[in-house]
C-alpha cells in the first residue's frame, strides 16, 4: 500500500453530508475532495454559478477546458448533454454555460444544479478506467480496463478482491488484453506503471476503509509517462445497511466438519424397512458402506430396521450422536430438529426437498433459526447426502462407493452429484469425499475447504457452483488450502442473462462473469469450464508431480500431433522448451535424420520401442526441461500396450531415481489406446485417446495451480 496520507476526516465530511441529504451519489466537487484526501490526482478544476466565474476559473486554468453539468440528480452527464470539450475562449465558455444548462433542464427539469465544473483539459497518453464497486458476492471489488469510450465497447477490464497489494495491483495492469498498449507500442511511450499502481491501490483502501462508499468510478484517468489523472470522477455511495453474512471461526468450523465425516453416531431420521424409500436406502448403505460407529434408526412406527434396534424419538437414543440424517417430509424437520438441538446432536443432513428451491423459503429460514438456536450446522436441503471413504461413510441414498483415494468432490445439484458418482465409478477415480450442497441453508463451500485443508486424506478438491453465498468467506479458505493442495471450481452461470442496473460503467462491467473469474484466478483456484473438465482435472492433478519449472518439450512420433499439441500449449498457457543446441544434439543421436529436434521432437512414426524409450529417458534426466508431453501413434511396430508399458515403466525408474516430473500422453490410433491411456493412468501417467487437447489441458491446470502457489522455480 503506497504511504497516501488519507485524510479520513475529509471524506468522513463530505459522506456525512450526502447521508444527511439523502443522495445516493457525490457531486464532480464531492468526488475531487475525496480523490484529494486519497492522494488520487485529479486536474485542476473550480466550480462556477455563473456565465462571468466559468470565463475566469477558465481563464486561470488555462485553455483549452471542459465544461461539465454539476447535479446530485444528473448522474450521467454526457447523456444529458452536460459536458463540453476543448472550450478554447472566455466567449465559448460563456456561450457554453448557457447551452449546458438549458440542455440540463431539458433533460431534467426538476434537477437541482450546483452549477458548473470548469476543468482543465487533459490529453496524451492512454485513456484508462480505475473503480471499485460492491458485487454481492464478493463484497468491494476494484477494477481496471482500457477507458474513455472503449471501455462500454471492449470491455477489456479486470478485477481483485479488495484490499489489493502493490503486486495485485500491478498485475491487474498485466491482465487486460490490452496490457501491450501500456507498455507502449509503435513509438508511444509506457505509461507510468507505477502511478496507476498507486491509484488503484488509493481507490482499493478509500472503499475497504468507508465500506458505504458503493461505487467509485475514474473514467477516463489519462495515464502518461509522468503520471496518472482522474478527469472524470463518479461515487455513490448506499443508502440501506446490508446484513453482514454468518461466518463462524475456522476452529469451530472444523470442530463441526471433524464430527460430520467421522461421526462416533449416525442417527437416521425417518429410517424404514420398505425398499425404495430413502429412509431404507440411507440405512442399507451406512451398513452395507461398513461404516464402524453406531447408526441408530429413528422411526415411531417401528421396533427395529434393517435389524437395527429402531427409536421412537431421537431423544430415546441412549448413545452420542454426533450426525443426524433426515429422511422425512419437509414439513416435519423443524419439529425433529428441535429434538436433535436437545439430544446434543452437532450436525444435521437434511436430504428432502420442498423447502426455498420449491419457493418456500419460510419453511428453510425455520429450519436456519432452529439448527442456529441449538448451535447445530447443517447440510441441505435438497441433497443425496454425502460420502467420507476413510470413514467407510455412506450417508446418502445414492449408491455406495468405495474407491478410496486423494480427490475431495462437491456439488450444488443432485444430478451433478450423480455425474461426478457415475465418473468415479467408471474411471475407478479414488476418492476421499463427495458431498451434496443442495440450498446450502448453512454448510457451503468455506466449510468444506477448512476440512478438506486439514485433512490428510484428500490431495485435491474438485467444486461445482452454482454461487457463492459468502464469496470473501470461500476467497480466504480458498487461499489457505490452494497453497498446499488444488482446488478445481466450476462454476455454472457463465454466461449474463441480463446486465444487472447500474448507474456506472464499473458497475455494469462487473455484472457478469468476470468478477467470478478474477477473483477465483486470485484465490488460488483453477477454473474448470465444464464439468467433463472438472472432473478430469480431479482424476489427473493428483498423479501429476509438482512442475519445478516453465520448459514444457514434446516427444511426438507424428508430426501432425506435434502440431496440434503445440497450440493445444498456447490455449492451456505453457511455455514450449527452446531447445538449447547440446540439448538438441542429445535428441539428434536417438532420432532418424528425417525427424525433427527442435520442439516438438518428432521421432517419426516408424520408430521402435527403442526410441520412444531414449527420447524420453533424456526428457526425464536432463534438469532444464521441466515437464514432458508424448504424442503416440498406433503402428506395428510400436503397439499401444507396448509403448504404455515401456513409457509407465520409464517413468517409474526415474520416480526411483528421485525425478519426479509431470509427463502426460496424447495417444492416436485404434481402439487398443484406450487399454493403454487406462494402464498409463494406473501407473501415474495422465493419458487420453483420440484428443491432443485434454492431456495438455491437465497439465496446464497442474501449472495454473502451482503458479498461485509460488512453487515454480524462478527462470
Amino acid at each position: 500500500m503506497p504511504e497516501t496520507n488519507a485524510d479520513t476526516a475529509v471524506v468522513r465530511e463530505v459522506l456525512d453530508k450526502v447521508h444527511a441529504e439523502g443522495r445516493a451519489a457525490l457531486t464532480a466537487p464531492e468526488g475531487r475532495r475525496i480523490c484529494e484526501a486519497y492522494g488520487i490526482p485529479t486536474p485542476g478544476e473550480g466550480l462556477a454559478t455563473t456565465e462571468e466565474e466559468a470565463a475566469k476559473l477558465a481563464a486561470d486554468l488555462g485553455f483549452p477546458v471542459a465544461l461539465k453539468i454539476v447535479s446530485p440528480d444528473i448522474l450521467h452527464k454526457t447523456d444529458a448533454g452536460g459536458v463540453l470539450v476543448g472550450v478554447d475562449s472566455a466567449d465559448e465558455v460563456r456561450e457554453g454555460y448557457r447551452k449546458i444548462l438549458a440542455n440540463a433542464k431539458a433533460y431534467d427539469a426538476s434537477a437541482e444544479i450546483a452549477g458548473i465544473q470548469v476543468q482543465q483539459m487533459l490529453a496524451g497518453g492512454q485513456e484508462v478506467i480505475i473503480g471499485a464497486t460492491t458485487d454481492p458476492t464478493f463484497g468491494k471489488v476494484v477494477a481496471f480496463g482500457l477507458g474513455g469510450v472503449l471501455v462500454e465497447v471492449l470491455k477489456d477490464i479486470t478485477f481483485r478482491l479488495a484490499p489489493i497489494d502493490a503486486a495485485e495491483a500491478r498485475s491487474m495492469l498485466d491482465g487486460i488484453e490490452a496490457a501491450e498498449v501500456l507498455r507502449g507500442v509503435r513509438g508511444a511511450d509506457p505509461v507510468d506503471a507505477d502511478a496507476l499502481s498507486a491509484v488503484l491501490e488509493r481507490v482499493s483502501a478509500l472503499v475497504t476503509d468507508f465500506p458505504e462508499i458503493a461505487e467509485v468510478d475514474l473514467n477516463p484517468v489519462f495515464a502518461t509517462k509522468d503520471g496518472a489523472t482522474a478527469a472524470d470522477v463518479r461515487i455513490l455511495v448506499a443508502t440501506e445497511e446490508v446484513a453482514a453474512p454468518v461466518r463462524h471461526e475456522p476452529e469451530e468450523i472444523l470442530r463441526v466438519m471433524t464430527k460430520l465425516m467421522n461421526p462416533a453416531g449416525v442417527a437416521v431420521i425417518g429410517a424404514s424397512n420398505e425398499a425404495g424409500k430413502i429412509g431404507n436406502s440411507v440405512m442399507r448403505n451406512l451398513i452395507g458402506g461398513g461404516y464402524a460407529g453406531e447408526i441408530y434408526p429413528v422411526n415411531p412406527k417401528s421396533d427395529e430396521v434393517e435389524g437395527r434396534k429402531a427409536y421412537q424419538a431421537i431423544g430415546d437414543v441412549p448413545g452420542e450422536i454426533d450426525v443426524a440424517v433426515f429422511a422425512i417430509p419437509a414439513k416435519f424437520v423443524p419439529g425433529a430438529l428441535e429434538e436433535c438441538g436437545a439430544k446434543g446432536v452437532s450436525a444435521a443432513v437434511l436430504i428432502p426437498s420442498g423447502f426455498a428451491e420449491t419457493g418456500n423459503v419460510e419453511l428453510q429460514d425455520q429450519v436456519v433459526e432452529v439448527a442456529r438456536r441449538h448451535g447445530i450446522r447443517l447440510l441441505g436441503p435438497n441433497i443425496y447426502g454425502y460420502y467420507y471413504t476413510p470413514s467407510n461413510l455412506c450417508a446418502t441414498f445414492c449408491t455406495p462407493y468405495d474407491v478410496r483415494g486423494g480427490v475431495a468432490l462437491t456439488s450444488q445439484s443432485g444430478g451433478i452429484g450423480m455425474a461426478i458418482l457415475g465418473f468415479s465409478r467408471t474411471t475407478k477415480m479414488g476418492v476421499s469425499a463427495i458431498v451434496g450442497l443442495g440450498n446450502k441453508s448453512d454448510v457451503d463451500e468455506d466449510d468444506l475447504l477448512t476440512f478438506f485443508e486439514q485433512d490428510d486424506n484428500t490431495t485435491c478438491v474438485a467444486m461445482h457452483l452454482e454461487d457463492l453465498k459468502d464469496g470473501r468467506a470461500f476467497v480466504d479458505a480458498a487461499r489457505r488450502i490452494t497453497r498446499k493442495k488444488p482446488v478445481v471450481v466450476l462454476k455454472a452461470g457463465r454466461t449474463a442473462l441480463g446486465a444487472r442496473a447500474a448507474s456506472s460503467h464499473t458497475g455494469a462491467l462487473a455484472g457478469d462473469d468476470k468478477v467470478y473469474d478474477d477473483i477465483l484466478r486470485q484465490a488460488g483456484v483453477v477454473r474448470a469450464p465444464g464439468l467433463n473438465e472438472m472432473l478430469e482435472y480431479a482424476r489427473g492433478l493428483p498423479l501429476l508431480p509438482t512442475p519445478q519449472g516453465e520448459n514444457v518439450v514434446i516427444i511426438t512420433g507424428a508430426g501432425g500431433s506435434g502440431v496440434l499439441l503445440s497450440d493445444a500449449c498456447v490455449e492451456a498457457g505453457l511455455s514450449l522448451m527452446d531447445i538449447p543446441p547440446d540439448l538438441d544434439e542429445s535428441f539428434r543421436k536417438f532420432i532418424p535424420p528425417f525427424g525433427a529436434a527442435g520442439n516438438p521432437i518428432d521421432i517419426t512414426g516408424g520408430e521402435p520401442p527403442s526410441t520412444y524409450e531414449a527420447t524420453v529417458r533424456l526428457g526425464l534426466s536432463d534438469e532444464r526441461i521441466h515437464a514432458l508431453i508424448l504424442g503416440y501413434w498406433h503402428t506395428i511396430v510400436t503397439p499401444p500396450m507396448v509403448f504404455a508399458e515401456l513409457i509407465a515403466k520409464v517413468v517409474q525408474e526415474a520416480r526411483d531415481r528421485g525425478v519426479d516430473k509431470p509427463v502426460v500422453a496424447s495417444l492416436a490410433g485404434d481402439t487398443e489406446v484406450e487399454q493403454a491411456c487406462e494402464y498409463l493412468f494406473d501407473h501415474g501417467v495422465v493419458a487420453y485417446p483420440y484428443t491432443t487437447e485434454r492431456p495438455v489441458e491437465v497439465l496446464g491446470a497442474k501449472y495454473r495451480w502451482a503458479r498461485s502457489a509460488g512453487l515454480l522455480r524462478p527462470a
